[in-house]
């Protein structure tokens, strides 16, 4: 098992910026990659960055160039950067955490980020 807890939310206005950081604890060593997703209300989950044991990252079209992914693999932690906030960044950001084999994903409680115009 692993469980995940996210930290760093809060209210900030639009250009401003905000870094989001992820712990997880228990069977770490079974982490593959972990990730950041995000869910606005009455929208879908979506993925907004994810980085690989091995440092690979990939990022949504919409933030590329503004969050950055971080992870440091001996505090089992991931962080995201988020520069240059626009309203439409607001949503609940839940870290994820993903085994490749056998195939399961461990989600934390979410942190909510709100962005005001």
């Amino acid at each position: 098992q692993v469980q995940l807890v996210e930290s760093g939310g809060g209210l900030v206005q639009a250009g401003g910026s905000l870094s989001l950081s992820c712990v997880a604890s228990g069977s770490i060593s079974s982490i593959n990659a972990m990730g950041w997703y995000r869910q606005a209300p009455g929208k879908q989950r979506e993925l907004v960055a994810t980085i690989t044991i091995g440092g690979t990252t990939n990022y949504a079209d919409s933030v590329k160039g503004r969050f950055t992914i971080s992870r440091d693999n001996a505090k089992a932690t991931v962080y995201l950067q988020m520069n240059s906030l626009k309203p439409e960044d607001t949503a609940v950001y839940y870290c994820k955490a993903v085994r490749w084999v056998p195939s399961y994903n461990y989600w934390g409680q979410g942190t909510q980020v709100t962005v005001s115009s």
